[in-house]
């Protein structure tokens, strides 16, 4: 049996030497490789780092790790991690070794990305319309037989358009229809719409149908009742649809997916459970921030957000130095927009109590101090809120341990 990705494509990446591409490292690392960085475990700011610079921790990843394996273990559902998350070969592959059983992805590009590094197991949480881009998977998929895709469709235009692409390939193309909500993102708005998406596939013998998609969180993260109880209703309706479509399915193996980072428990609990009897589903959720969690967002709405109950902790971190001081109350520190996401929230102090971001430049960051004080120089330790738009911000990416010494280096591909 293949391995889900390949490890010596993976391991490489530690060899490939470090220079200028990568902001924030020190300049005294440029020619040596990331194998020879790791083995003198060098103390990050000893090691002469220049501002802002992103770190992930490695305790932390190993205890993410581990937690959310458990509890998909607990409650009978496969992961398949959003991989667009952080576009790092060298985390996936972690996530592997935990159990992940595929990996998520939103484009086209970024499964040539995966491809690069042997993966096998993708979901693709889009339809794919560009011709281009469907002739690709169809090249791959007929290359290699042990490379499985898994596409969304959600109407009938989306059908005709992939079949047509697919025309003249050897396999068929794998995919669920697509579950959207009234207001939301994607999806078929009505069940009628859902199983005439359905019997287009079934009619077409360039797709396959294997199953029911969909992304609960398209309105927002809320987790408030009634929030939650919308969230179950949409739920339900994925429920039914798999169940109604029974007959349909050109799989003995029925896929259905759902589950960003904020409701992966409301999925368990409504699409696990007692199926209709013959019917075989395999219930995949497809978090992919739990693996760094964070200090904003998913600290508030993650269903493993308490630290303190064995949850989930912050894995990320932005470095950056006070740059000028000038008034009372307010400090200007070097890290920005083009550093650290913004998008679900600014970043968090983690190391000046009191203080908080008001707001954030291109490569300045407003710091309110209340009764804190700061000297210009002084290095600031921040927390993120939504880790996916810091990750694109960084080409490498120190890992270290609870010292602050340098274990690994992480190299991401956006």
């Amino acid at each position: 049996m293949r391995s889900p990705i390949d490890y010596d494509a993976v391991a490489a990446l530690a060899n490939q030497p470090l220079d200028w591409r990568f902001k924030g490292l020190p300049a005294e690392w440029w020619g040596a490789t990331p194998a020879q960085i790791r083995e003198r475990l060098p103390e990050l700011f000893g090691a002469g780092v220049v501002g802002p610079v992103c770190v992930l921790h490695a305790s932390a990843l190993t205890h993410n790790l581990v937690t959310m394996a458990r509890w998909c273990r607990r409650r009978g559902v496969e992961l398949a991690p959003h991989g667009k998350t952080h576009m790092a070969p060298q985390l996936l592959a972690r996530q592997f070794d935990a159990g992940a059983t595929a990996v998520t992805v939103a484009t086209v590009g970024q499964v040539r990305v995966l491809r690069a590094f042997g993966v096998r197991d993708v979901l693709l949480a889009n339809q794919v319309v560009d011709a281009a881009g469907v002739a690709w998977l169809s090249r791959e998929l007929d290359a290699d037989p042990d490379f499985r895709v898994v596409c969304w469709v959600d109407s009938v235009r989306g059908v005709e358009l992939m079949s047509t692409a697919l025309t003249g390939s050897e396999r068929p193309l794998d995919v669920c229809v697509e579950v959207g909500m009234a207001g939301g993102r994607t999806g078929c708005r009505t069940a009628d719409e859902v199983d005439a998406v359905a019997r287009a596939v079934v009619a077409s013998a360039q797709l396959r149908l294997v199953g029911v998609a969909g992304y609960e969180a398209a309105r927002g993260h809320d987790v408030t009742a009634e929030a939650l109880a919308a969230v179950t209703g949409y739920l339900t309706d994925m429920r039914a649809a798999v169940v109604r479509l029974a007959g349909a399915f050109e799989t003995d193996d029925v896929l259905v997916t759902a589950g960003g980072s904020t409701y992966f428990d409301r999925v368990a609990d409504v699409l696990t459970g007692d199926w209709p009897a013959g019917q075989a589903v395999r219930t995949v959720v497809r978090s992919g921030c739990y693996l760094t969690h964070d200090d904003g967002l998913y600290e508030r709405t993650s269903p493993l957000r308490d630290a303190g109950a064995g949850g989930l902790i912050p894995a990320m971190s932005v470095w950056a130095q006070v740059l000028s001081h000038p008034e009372a109350g307010l400090a200007l520190v070097g890290m920005g927009r083009r550093d650290v996401s913004f998008d679900q929230g600014l970043p968090v102090p983690k190391t000046l109590r009191g203080g908080h971001v008001t707001k954030l430049n291109d490569q300045h960051a407003y710091l309110a101090l209340g009764e804190v004080e700061v000297r210009v120089g002084d290095w600031l330790r921040f927390g993120v809120s939504h880790p996916c738009t810091t990750f694109d911000k960084w080409p490498m990416i120190p890992v270290v341990d609870d010292d602050n010494r340098v274990v690994d280096l992480i190299r991401t591909f956006f």
